[in-house]
């Protein structure tokens, strides 16, 4: 097996299975037939499922524990604090859910099913129309949560549809190496932003990634430590090809996966 067939294999593995497909989807559906008893009609003003698991860059939980499906409840008022509606968020889910399935995670609610974690997000419409959620400190943000995915699609096109492969090959790196990097969002947002010029294949896409990676004065010692170590063992690779040792390549390849 080549690094690139190594690279390849490995952002194809990193999706989620038919089994949790599915086991998400009844989740979902529990989950939107219990919001309809609990709450009164026209409390609720829409619910739907953003981030990562609608963009295809999720990641299995086995491959990444902090791995969540996002899904916001948006009430049709907004007369009241934030921590109001987290409060009645937390009034529903622990009236329909065990409660040692649940968690406060400020500014979301945190439903651990069928090994699958749930981030509950609630929200209200600003009188602009926009969708605003908790900031975590008692106050609002304004929101557009499926506003990046048109973004990437688009990157993703233009760039041979190996963007959100190599999302999230980096997304799994970032697990192994113990999170250095503790938003995937903010990784997406920064893997899109990349120029990518001259790539021809999934090797030299994810390749790019760690090239553009820098250490920093503000990261920790040991964050600067795990980046350093991924960009070592990337230009290792590149010897080691160069000098036609493909078994070694691919050895030292695995390694930055901790493999």
């Amino acid at each position: 097996m080549s690094v690139l067939s190594f690279l390849t294999d490995t952002a194809s593995s990193a999706v989620l299975s038919t089994t949790e497909q599915s086991s998400i989807t009844t989740s979902i559906s529990t989950l939107q037939t219990r919001i309809g008893q609990h709450f009164a009609s026209g409390v609720i003003k829409q619910h739907f499922r953003f981030g990562s698991s609608t963009r295809g860059t999720i990641l299995p939980r086995s491959m990444d524990e902090r791995s969540d499906i996002d899904y916001m409840i948006v009430f049709s008022e907004n007369n009241a604090t934030s921590l109001t509606y987290l409060n009645r968020l937390k009034a529903f889910v622990e009236k329909y859910y065990s409660s040692s399935d649940i968690r406060q995670s400020s500014p979301t609610i945190v439903l651990e099913l069928n090994h699958i974690k749930f981030d509950l997000v609630p929200a209200t419409i600003t009188w602009l129309g926009e969708l605003q959620i908790p900031d975590g400190s008692g106050s609002w943000m304004t929101t557009n949560p499926n506003d990046f995915n048109a973004t990437l699609e688009a990157k993703n096109k233009e760039n041979k549809s190996l963007i959100k492969p190599s999302i999230r090959l980096f997304k799994s790196w970032n697990a192994t190496a113990g999170f250095p990097f503790r938003s995937s969002f903010e990784m997406e947002k920064w893997v899109c932003g990349l120029s990518f010029w001259f790539q021809a294949n999934q090797k030299d896409y994810f390749f790019a990634v760690i090239d553009n990676l820098n250490t920093s004065s503000s990261y920790a010692q040991w964050v600067n430590d795990e980046i350093t170590r991924a960009k070592i063992i990337v230009a290792n690779v590149r010897q080691y090809e160069k000098d036609e040792m493909p078994v070694t390549a691919e050895n030292e390849i695995k390694k930055l996966f901790r493999l």
